[in-house]
């Protein structure tokens, strides 16, 4: 019988292997556990979410949250339901309130995924070094 609290961690653009674990961005080697999803469909979820993170940008920045670095941990449990860590530049972000919404409508548009739940962390503090080269490249931030 499975789990229903079993998830799966999809990391950030920085380790990009999926993970089945309760530890942010951990490596793909360290997954004990199974889902009771089947692994293509997983995968087709995976592809889809960060499809839709890609959708949402930080209004005062031209890149997308994903590729900034600031989704640190997206968790798929068999039921569905989609848990995502994410932090913002700045604690005092003009875009604090209203980024998580964009964040949960963004994923919960993708087919197959139910509830979606954001959380904003602070631990750790994003830095520029999460960035992606994309988003490095489109800011000019090398």
């Amino acid at each position: 019988m499975s789990d229903p609290n079993d998830s799966r961690t999809m990391p950030a653009p920085a380790a990009p292997a999926v993970a089945q674990t309760d530890t942010p961005l951990a490596p793909a080697a360290e997954v004990g556990k199974t889902s009771a999803l089947p692994e293509e469909e997983v995968a087709r979820v995976t592809d889809d979410i960060i499809a839709a993170l890609k959708t949402v940008y930080d209004p005062e920045i031209p890149a997308d949250i994903y590729e900034l670095g600031l989704v640190y941990k997206i968790d798929l449990a068999d039921d569905r339901a989609v848990t995502i860590e994410m932090t913002l530049t700045t604690p005092n972000c003009p875009s604090a309130q209203e980024l998580p919404v964009m964040v949960e409508n963004a994923v919960a548009s993708v087919a197959g995924v139910g509830e979606v739940k954001v959380n904003i962390v602070w631990d750790p503090p994003w830095d520029q070094s999460r960035m992606s080269d994309e988003a490095r490249d489109m800011l000019n931030m090398w």
